[in-house]
């Protein structure tokens, strides 16, 4: 798991620990091996607003520690976990069951990828049907006899050249695809630092500033095409959509640029005088 990652500690109070008034999808690991792999499908699971985790039959029993300490604080996911002997008792209560799998088996049902299974859920969900996605083990994934018991199959379409991923990097997947039918803007958080763009006076005042300090500096040549330089740089401008402040920067970036300028121009002439002055010194003494 990556360091940069988001862990509870910088979630803020975002973090996601009451169940939410729709019930998602259940999350089935059927014959789970590792603890730590347990532990990174319950974090994604947190993270994507799902809770309710089900296992059948984990390979070292349950409950296991290293799995909490995969979780990095996600630990909702596990303390409520169900532990089941067969698959038929852990979806016994679901209307819809699909099956995640990378293998084509001999089975006749509905195909989808993620994001066309999250939309059957969430359809299904919409209509208070309890559903669940069905994941293998690490080690062989599901058996035939498996998605037999599921009403489709969800497959990702990864690259032929490596077909192997991660119990938890599918769970991701698969979990990101049903959060987006629920929240599919990004967090009202990014959106308090959104500012609207500014109003046209003042990008008028910006254009000006910008139009005069290029006619001192002698910009626009030849004469007879600063109409459409002029054009071409409001519309530049304009297509930014800066704000107020960026205005304000951009206007504060002309004027150091343009008393820049004067102070350069000024030490020009300063040097021509001293010359003049000096060539005038030696004519006198001649």
């Amino acid at each position: 798991m990556s360091s940069t990652d988001q862990t509870p500690d910088d979630a803020g109070d975002e973090t996601p620990r009451a169940a939410p008034t729709y019930a998602p999808p259940c999350v089935i690991l059927h014959a789970p091996q590792l603890a730590e792999n347990i532990g990174a499908v319950a974090r994604v699971m947190a993270n994507f607003g799902l809770y309710d985790l089900r296992m059948v039959r984990p390979r070292d029993g349950w409950p296991q520690e290293r799995a909490w300490a995969s979780a990095s604080g996600a630990d909702w996911p596990l303390d409520n976990a169900k532990v089941f002997e067969t698959l038929e008792e852990a979806c016994g209560d679901l209307k819809l069951l699909l099956a995640t799998t990378a293998r084509p088996r001999e089975t006749f049902l509905p195909v989808w990828t993620p994001r066309e299974a999250a939309a059957q859920l969430q359809e299904a969900t919409g209509e208070g049907l309890a559903t669940g996605l069905l994941f293998g083990g690490e080690r062989a994934g599901l058996e035939t006899a498996d998605i037999a018991l599921c009403h489709g199959v969800v497959t990702i379409p990864i690259d032929d050249r490596f077909r192997s991923l991660n119990l938890a990097q599918a769970v991701a997947i698969n979990a990101y695809e049903w959060r987006m039918t629920v929240m599919d803007r990004p967090r009202e958080a990014f959106a308090l630092n959104v500012q609207p763009p500014a109003d046209q006076a003042a990008m008028v005042g910006l254009y000006e500033q910008l139009e005069h300090e290029l006619d001192e500096a002698g910009f626009y040549h030849p004469p007879e095409k600063r109409p459409s330089m002029v054009r071409n740089l409001r519309v530049a401008l304009g297509r930014s959509r800066m704000n107020d402040q960026e205005v304000r920067t951009m206007r504060g970036v002309i004027t150091a640029l343009s008393r820049g300028r004067g102070r350069v121009l000024a030490k020009l002439a300063a040097q021509k005088a001293a010359a003049v002055a000096s060539k005038t010194t030696k004519g006198g003494d001649d």
